[in-house]
């Protein structure tokens, strides 16, 4: 796990000093709203992106964002540790390796909301002046939000939670690995004007709840207490450049 961060940081801060030494940055401010099933999500972003290469078509940026969820009778599944639920808990190839489904438990969220406030980075690169395409992603942060009941299903055997919270800290170790809630998009954005773009987005979100009276016992003795909500959704984000 410290490897794993040491890259991440060290790649982030590579990026960040060669984007230092362009005079081409530019500054954009970010709306986006997607929906999935039986949720929905509002994200707001502060980038600051430099624009890279010979022919400065790539762009690298670094920011905040704060994600907004809400939702009704959400599934949370065993959200970890990975080595529980993945065939594998390397870093990156946790991600592909098979799902150990015996071994989750759900515990059913009656009123999830989450206020995610994450660092993150972005990818983009410009097809024309007119269109791009890209990809961003949370890095580290904090949760707040709202703490509700739920149903706990262990084993078949169902029992009911008082309290439920959101999980405060927020990290991104990739797949299964991965602390708290974290949002991530691809997109394709049309740009009217030096000013205004429309952004498609497709996103992969992580939502993630705590338990503070039940927990799962796992067959080799682990006690879990975190369970996620993995969705992919669908929106549209509005950007514009400062």
């Amino acid at each position: 796990m410290k490897r794993f961060l040491l890259v991440i940081s060290s790649t982030v801060f590579i990026f960040f000093a060669k984007a230092q030494k362009l005079d081409n940055t530019f500054k954009t401010v970010d709306f986006a709203t997607t929906f999935g099933s039986s949720q929905a999500s509002f994200a707001a972003s502060y980038l600051h992106n430099w624009k890279l290469g010979k022919k400065q078509k790539f762009a690298v940026g670094v920011g905040v964002r704060l994600t907004s969820t809400f939702g009704r009778k959400l599934d949370y599944t065993t959200a970890g540790p990975a080595k529980l639920t993945r065939g594998t808990s390397t870093p990156f190839l946790v991600v592909f390796s098979e799902q150990k489904t015996q071994n989750w438990d759900t515990l059913t969220v009656q009123k999830p909301q989450t206020n995610a406030l994450n660092f993150m980075v972005n990818f983009s690169y410009n097809f024309s002046t007119k269109l791009s395409g890209g990809l961003n992603i949370d890095l580290i942060g904090l949760t707040f939000g709202q703490k509700s009941s739920a149903v706990f299903v262990s084993n078949g055997v169902l029992k009911t939670e008082p309290v439920a919270k959101p999980s405060a800290f927020n990290l991104l170790l990739t797949g299964d690995n991965d602390l708290g809630t974290l949002n991530s998009e691809f997109f394709l954005k049309y740009s009217f004007n030096k000013r205004w773009a429309l952004r498609g987005v497709y996103q992969f979100l992580f939502t993630e709840y705590t338990t503070t009276t039940l927990k799962q016992i796992a067959p080799d003795g682990t006690q879990v207490d975190r369970f996620r909500n993995k969705s992919n959704n669908i929106g549209l984000g509005v950007t514009y450049t400062l």
